[in-house]
């Protein structure tokens, strides 16, 4: 499997903190969309970097498709192949009220748009003449003032962020792979996610294999109770954070924690943060994360999800560069994760 950790937004030490990651053994950057431009640090760490380098995720509603194949195209002649492009949906509240875009059901947009996306770099790849036309996109113009210099390597792999069994078939028919919400559980991604791709892939006459999966999941590590302790309540927090989503029910409603959706959606409406925090279980935790020492971790992301997973992420970059010896250690830990 490859491993791989975020680069954070566009600062003065992104080339610094890509140069380091690659130095220590991770294989990918990703870069995602918080209060940041994810497609910015994506340059920085294609050009500081011999590693791949992906938005994960870049919210595809608001930007046209023409606009993402345009950049996905010249990141990818520019890196000479390393760039992958990594799109999300968001909910509908961010879409609306955030974005100002209309929303409407997510899956079949999301195929149309990756299907787009797919229509014009054909069109620059073969001159065929571009000719999309779908519910929501339609692309019917293009002439050589806005065709891009020719690219030698293929178009970069697309990417679909994805929960539930909708998205996941919808990765299986037309995306080249999947990447896991991290609220996605182990027995969850066996039981639901799995099975959906496979579908998804026969209604698309492809391969299961033709949809890689990626694993974003939670991590919380710890040499010493205290530390592991400590790690599991961060983790906790960011959980109730995705928790109190109602579109992300589906997850919590498999574990039978439907209920604790209820309650921190309620709170999270009247800004009660710290007891959203406390309605997190540690089994919420352990069976939504991985958790343990660091080689009792990086073990059991190799077994349990190498068999099905190409890529995992853990995201530890922030912590390092100080510690000559965690460093160290880390490197290690991304060795056995890869054996």
């Amino acid at each position: 499997m490859r491993v791989e950790t975020y680069i954070p937004g566009l600062t003065s030490d992104s080339k610094n903190i890509a140069k380091h990651a690659e130095d220590i053994g991770y294989d990918a950057l990703v870069s995602g969309e918080l209060n940041n431009e994810p497609f910015l640090p994506v340059l920085i760490g294609l050009e500081h970097t011999n590693l791949i380098v992906r938005t994960g995720l870049a919210i595809a509603f608001p930007r046209s498709p023409m606009t993402v194949a345009n950049m996905g195209w010249d990141l990818q002649a520019f890196s000479s192949g390393r760039f992958q492009l990594g799109l999300g949906t968001q909910v509908k509240g961010h879409n609306e009220r955030r974005f100002s875009v209309p929303w409407s059901p997510p899956a079949p947009r999301m195929r149309e748009y990756i299907l787009a996306v797919k229509a014009i770099w054909n069109t620059w790849k073969t001159g065929e003449k571009l000719d999309f036309q779908g519910e929501h996109y339609t692309h019917t113009l293009m002439t050589p003032m806005f065709t891009p210099p020719p690219m030698e390597v293929d178009c970069p792999p697309i990417y679909v962020s994805g929960l539930g069994p909708g998205m996941a078939r919808i990765a299986g028919e037309v995306a080249d792979g999947l990447l896991l919400h991290p609220m996605c559980s182990k027995d969850y991604i066996k039981e639901i996610i799995l099975p959906a791709v496979a579908e998804g892939a026969k209604r698309g006459n492809r391969e299961v294999s033709d949809c890689e999966l990626l694993w974003g999941g939670f991590i919380a590590t710890g040499e010493t109770e205290e530390e592991l302790a400590k790690a599991k309540r961060d983790i906790a927090a960011r959980i109730s954070f995705y928790a109190s989503t109602r579109t992300y029910r589906q997850a919590l409603d498999f574990h039978g924690w439907g209920d604790v959706n209820e309650k921190l959606h309620a709170l999270s409406i009247q800004g009660e943060w710290q007891k959203m925090f406390d309605l997190v279980s540690n089994e919420m935790v352990e069976t939504l994360g991985f958790c343990g020492n660091g080689k009792e971790v990086a073990n059991s992301l190799k077994d349990e999800l190498g068999p099905f997973c190409s890529a995992v992420m853990w995201n530890e970059i922030e912590h390092l560069g100080t510690d000559h010896s965690q460093d160290e250690r880390m490197s290690e830990l991304l060795q056995i994760v890869k054996s």
